[in-house]
């Protein structure tokens, strides 16, 4: 599942980061804590793994 914005594909970076242990669980804030805790390493790699081209940097709700 690709990201659906920059800020969701860094929050995902920084959640595998600390799920791999190279960065400290204490570090995380927000959106990335959470993925940290409910994501497996994989989930967490394909959001990852999205590229930043033509992403926004917030995903808006419509509708």
């Amino acid at each position: 599942m690709p990201a659906k914005s920059k800020a969701q594909q860094r929050a995902a970076g920084a959640a595998l980061a600390a799920k791999r242990g190279e960065v400290k669980k204490s570090s995380l804030k927000g959106a990335s804590r959470e993925m940290e805790k409910s994501m497996t390493e994989g989930e967490l790699e394909d959001l990852a793994e999205t590229k930043h081209k033509n992403l926004p940097e917030h995903k808006t709700d419509k509708g």
